[in-house]
This record gives C-alpha cells, sequence and structure tokens, in this order.
C-alpha cells in the first residue's frame, strides 16, 4: 500500500477523484501514518446498541431477523440492495451507533470505523469509503476476508452551520438521536453538502459476545463475563402489559439472577438506564436521546439480558480513529441479549398452535432463532 492521505491532501480532492483513490488504497488511507495531531477543543460521544440471541448454551447464536425493509429513513445510504441485510448471518445486529462531536470552533475531521468479522450496512452522512464495497459472495459473516470498514473525510464541525437536517413527514426513531447539544456538521458531496447531528451507521458481525447467559432449571440466569468486568446488567421480562426487572452494577464475572416478578414499572427502569449511561460517560441529554430511541424495541414482549457493554469490548471489536485526535473520546455500547426463557417458549407454541398472528408478531424479528432453539420447524415463522 501506498503512502496515506492526510486529511489536508484528501480535502483538496474532488469526490469523484477521491472515490477512484480510496477505492485502489482502501478505507485507511482517509488517515495519516504519521504522527496523529490532537485538537483539544473537540470532544466525541458516542452511543450504540448490540443485539443478540442467546442459544441453549448461554453463548450468541447465529441469526437473521424476521423483519421486512429496513426502520430508516430514505435519505440513509445502504450497502448493496436494502433487503440484502436481512439474510446476513451473524450473531451482532449492531443497532444505531451515532457519533456527537462538540467543538465550539470550526474544525475539519476524518473518521475511520472498522468491525470486527462484520460489514457497515447503513450510514448517514455520505461515507467516501465502505469495504466491502460490492455485494458478498456469502451471507455467513463467518466467512469474511477481511474485517469491514467505514471512512469519512473532510467532516466540518460548525456551530456556525445551518441545521437543515433532512426529514421525512413520517415519523422516525432516528430523529430522536439529534435532540443533543452536539456541534452540527458537514459533509461534501458531489451534488450538495449533507449536515446531520452526528454520524450514524450500523451493521452485522459474526463477533462473539463479551459474556454468557445460560438459563438453568430452576428458570435463573448464569451470566458470566468472557472479557473485561460488565458495568452493569439488567433482567428484563414484559408479558402484555406486566413487566419486571431486576438491576445490578458492577457484577462478578459470574453471576445468578433470579426471574423477576412481573410488578415492576417501566417508567423507572427508563430513569434507572439512563442514570447508568450517564454514569458511564454520556451527557443528560445524550443518554435521553438514546432511551428515546429504543424504548419501544428494548421493552417489548419478551426476555432479555440488558448490559453495558465494556469499552475495551468495544474498542476491539469496534476500532474507531478520529483524525485529528479528540481530546476526549466518550463510547458507551448497550448489549441487549435476547433469552428463549419458557414463558417465551410457552407463548410462542399456544401462538403457533391457535394462529395467533398478534402474538407471534410481538416475536416476529427473533422468530427464525426462537424456532430454531425450540426445534420447531422454520417454515412455521413465514
Amino acid at each position: 500500500m501506498g503512502k496515506l492521505l492526510s486529511p489536508t491532501e484528501v480535502r483538496f480532492l474532488s469526490p469523484l477523484l477521491l472515490a477512484c483513490v480510496l477505492l485502489a488504497l482502501g478505507c485507511a488511507s482517509v488517515l495519516v501514518a504519521e504522527a496523529q495531531q490532537t485538537l483539544p477543543e473537540l470532544k466525541v460521544h458516542e452511543w450504540g446498541t448490540f443485539t443478540a440471541v442467546a442459544g441453549t448454551d448461554g453463548n450468541a447464536i447465529e441469526w437473521v431477523p424476521l423483519r421486512g425493509p429496513t426502520d430508516l429513513p430514505r435519505f440513509v445510504e445502504h450497502f448493496s440492495d436494502i433487503n440484502y441485510k436481512v439474510g446476513l448471518r451473524g450473531t451482532i445486529r449492531m443497532e444505531t451507533p451515532v457519533l456527537y462531536f462538540y467543538s465550539a470552533q470550526d474544525v475539519t475531521v476524518s473518521v475511520h470505523v472498522s468491525f470486527s468479522k462484520g460489514v457497515f450496512t447503513e450510514w448517514y452522512p455520505h461515507a467516501v469509503c465502505s469495504e466491502p464495497s460490492e455485494a458478498l459472495r456469502t451471507t455467513d459473516l463467518r466467512q469474511l476476508r477481511t474485517d469491514g470498514s467505514i471512512a469519512w473525510s473532510g467532516i466540518t464541525i460548525s456551530p456556525k452551520l445551518s441545521g437543515e437536517f433532512p426529514r421525512e413527514v413520517r415519523s422516525n426513531r432516528y430523529y430522536a438521536a439529534r435532540e443533543t447539544s452536539s456541534t452540527p456538521l458537514g459533509v461534501k458531496t458531489r451534488a450538495s453538502e449533507e449536515q446531520e447531528k452526528f454520524l450514524f451507521y450500523r451493521g452485522v458481525s459474526a463477533a462473539s459476545l463479551p459474556l454468557s447467559a445460560k438459563l438453568n432449571v430452576a428458570g435463573e440466569l448464569f451470566v458470566k463475563s468472557l472479557d473485561d468486568p460488565l458495568p452493569a446488567v439488567i433482567l428484563f421480562e414484559r408479558r402484555g402489559e406486566r413487566v419486571g426487572y431486576r438491576v445490578l452494577g458492577a457484577p462478578t464475572d459470574e453471576t445468578v439472577l433470579a426471574p423477576p416478578e412481573l410488578t415492576g414499572n417501566l417508567e423507572a427502569l427508563l430513569a434507572d438506564l439512563e442514570g447508568l449511561l450517564i454514569d458511564q460517560g454520556l451527557y443528560p441529554d445524550e443518554a435521553h436521546a438514546m432511551i428515546e430511541t429504543w424504548r419501544d424495541a428494548w421493552f417489548e414482549e419478551g426476555s432479555r439480558l440488558i448490559y453495558l457493554v465494556p469499552r475495551g469490548f468495544i474498542d476491539q471489536v469496534l476500532p474507531l480513529r478520529v483524525d485529528p485526535a479528540p481530546s476526549q473520546v466518550v463510547r458507551v455500547f448497550v448489549g441487549r441479549l435476547e433469552l428463549v426463557t419458557p414463558a417465551t417458549a410457552k407463548a410462542v407454541k399456544i401462538a403457533l398452535a391457535s394462529d395467533d398472528e398478534v402474538m407471534l408478531n410481538k416475536y416476529r424479528r427473533f422468530l427464525e432463532p426462537i424456532l430454531r432453539t425450540l426445534g420447531v420447524d422454520r417454515e412455521a415463522a413465514q
């Protein structure tokens, strides 16, 4: 590989020429190979979600969601065909990571992110490079030859930007992430300049999780840390309008959680979780934006372990580089590990036997791995 491009060199390339250069050199060529500069006035905060399904042995299993087209606005860019992502078999669905930038002065940066055993499937604003750049030969991400990567260059961070962000008429969870005090950013394309309050991306990976969660015969959940210590875990269950949860801060490497009683208050749980996110370094408005983005998905029907992902695991699976370097980088991810408990298994079996589409739709996204865990024919989920 030749000499890597500096942000200054990248800025003076036309979008078309830049695309050709990056195609030849790869996404990493956006970054500087020599000494990295630091911008003391710049801070970067990020939040996102890792969604997975626990198998009978407690480890994450490969799965595909049984759900239709993406829930994102139409202006978001996609890897390959929009429906191609649905067939990607992986252990982790990485959902709505957003990178916020804070600077009282105008600055220009480049950003590069890699994804271990994964691919980036959606992003906005326009990225100058995403690898792989064409349709995969297989939907089995374990067979990827190289890790996926994505890069943005010439990102203008400026409080002077107009803040004219794209928005469709219909409501969308995507917009909740804008409700922060982050500095607007702009990315130039051949046609115009795309503005946003953050960099957004999603992806799918075949990487392992930093924990396992296995149910015993008594219905208790045995949680084991496989990496750095977990900052906090929440065992959550919902059956209709009844909810229950157990919150455990800084659990030991091996923890046993009894099933929660379904007498909890969802608003109290939201407040507890928001506090945990702030304790990890997010600003209050960032933590609130994250909760508002995912509250209807995290706390839907079923049982799941919600946990704060160790920072070391985030940096290992999802390496991030911002150039010039900010004075602070905060990365807070929430893990969602779906559990096929006896109550879930019973509810799905009854719904299948009675052709109860209303109940099946409550589990639809996870129905494929649930049925596989139960040994039921997958065609029943169609």
